[in-house]
């Protein structure tokens, strides 16, 4: 082949790869540009998702404020002028503390809240009166709503605790109806001290300081529940003030009729004192001393009569209300000018045994020249928490609460609640010269179950009897066994 061929090869082969390769370079610039027009769509895209998800954020925010706002602000219309602008507005929370609903404002300084508990017993009597003359001579099974409370408790201005509670409870013979179980009102502006009058349960004696919802057994011991029914106890007008450290408390209170007495009989008077020291409170254990003293008066009465008619009490259960003729002094306590109760209180506490005990002298004066009668009664308990739980003591009751299960009941979290033995000792006696109202002797045997906090199963069983004779010298005691169980809501 001539040279001049050779060239035009060359050439030829030349342009090819010059028009293939601007090809490509051509085809590169279409594919870099298509990928350009999606990059700029895609960000668009993002652009709007993100101004939508900003604006969603944001109207959901606005709906839960206003939400907010309707629930728990409270406009100050309802404490200021109604007329004008909104002057003020108020936060206020709801809360739960031990499952009671609770309504506060923002600073904690106001609170309302609702209280309730409902202690309900069935249980029956293995009853053996002495002789034919014993009364009564049967004594009826059955249940018992013992307390079913409820009301309201407040906190105002921060200084001050208010109370309203109603019990519907109770085994009257007859219709049962509701009662003022406590209305009173409490300062306690002054650290330390509480000053308090109205309808309330005077906190006289270990045990009675105790709530109900947390006392070891069914019911408390008789010696103590005579003590209380004198001048102090449930639903007890009075005014009196309390004061306390984490190792003492002292306490005093002047007191007059229970709620619902007759308006028209003269009333009763009295007054009740107690004071406790704590040498010992660690994480190991306690130790709890005290004494209390109680004062009648004046028993009050109808046309100027000094009859007293609290000196009697069933036997340590509460479905049949006729065996508190059992233990009875009142048909011989005709002619009392007043009545002094002196009294020693003990209780300690190591891990989860806990024991207490109470020993009661009662005085009681008599009109007309009658000499003084002279009565005494006692108890000692104790228990153990089998599940590791401990009774801890209150500085602010002067007395010890109830437990407080680790691990709840729960099918599906696998916890059993707390499990709590017990056991007690109580003597009454009521016979002194031609008074013979009788002499108990019991012994209880119990069984607590701590579902939760809120939830308590108690079952007793109590071993006792009472040794009494009439003027003639005949036997109208009885021996009993009783057997009771509680189931025990409250918050």
């Amino acid at each position: 082949m001539s040279i001049a061929k050779w060239g035009a090869a060359a050439g030829l082969v030349g342009l090819l790869a010059a028009n293939q390769a601007q090809a490509e370079t051509t085809g590169a610039d279409a594919e870099i540009a298509l990928l350009k027009r999606q990059l700029r769509l895609m960000e668009q895209k993002l652009d709007r998702l993100q101004k939508q998800t900003s604006a969603n954020t944001t109207a959901a925010a606005n709906a839960n404020a206003k939400a907010d706002a309707n629930v728990s602000v409270v406009k100050a219309s309802a404490a200021y002028p109604t007329k004008g602008p909104l002057l003020h507005t108020i936060g206020a929370y709801v809360k739960m503390p031990g499952n009671r609903p609770t309504i506060c404002t923002d600073d904690n300084l106001n609170c309302v809240a609702i209280t309730s508990r409902l202690h309900f017993d069935a249980g029956g009597y293995d009853y053996r009166p002495n002789t034919a003359l014993t009364a009564p001579q049967t004594a009826q099974n059955g249940v018992n709503a013992r307390r079913a409370r409820i009301g309201v408790v407040g906190t105002f201005a921060g200084d001050w605790d208010y109370n309203l509670i109603f019990d519907m409870g109770g085994s009257q013979d007859g219709p049962s109806t509701s009662s003022l179980e406590n209305a009173f009102l409490t300062y306690k502006g002054i650290k330390n001290l509480y000053i308090e009058g109205g309808y309330l349960d005077v906190p006289y004696t270990l045990d009675e300081a105790t709530s109900s919802n947390n006392i070891m057994f069914m019911e408390r011991a008789s010696s103590q529940t005579v003590a209380t029914n004198i001048a102090s106890g449930d639903a007890r007008s009075a005014f009196g003030m309390r004061t306390n450290s984490d190792w003492w408390w002292l306490g005093a209170y002047a007191t007059g009729p229970t709620a619902g007495a007759n308006h028209s009989n003269r009333p009763q008077y009295g007054a009740t004192a107690r004071g406790v020291v704590v040498p010992i409170n660690n994480q190991n254990g306690s130790l709890l001393l005290g004494a209390d003293a109680q004062f009648l008066f004046d028993t009050g009465g109808v046309n100027g009569t000094n009859t007293l008619s609290s000196f009697s009490d069933r036997i340590e259960f509460r479905i049949d209300p006729g065996t508190n003729a059992l233990l009875n002094a009142n048909p011989f306590l005709t002619n009392v000018k007043g009545v002094q109760v002196f009294s020693g209180e003990a209780a300690g506490q190591i891990g989860s045994f806990y024991a207490q005990g109470e020993y009661f002298d009662y005085r009681v004066n008599q009109l007309n020249g009658l000499p003084d009668l002279h009565f005494n009664g006692g108890y000692a308990q104790a228990s153990y928490v089998v599940t590791g739980e401990s009774r801890k003591y209150n500085p602010v009751t002067g007395s010890y609460g109830g437990i407080n299960p680790k691990n709840p009941a729960s099918y599906e979290g696998g916890g059993w609640g707390a499990w709590e033995i017990a056991g007690r000792y109580s003597q009454m006696t009521l016979n002194d010269l031609n008074v013979l109202g009788g002499e108990l002797k019991n012994t209880t045997l119990g069984v607590n179950w701590y579902v939760n906090s809120n939830i308590r199963f108690m079952f007793n069983w109590v071993h006792g009897s009472v040794a009494k004779s009439n003027a003639a010298g005949a036997n109208i005691g009885a021996h009993y066994d009783t057997y009771g169980m509680r189931t025990q809501i409250a918050f």
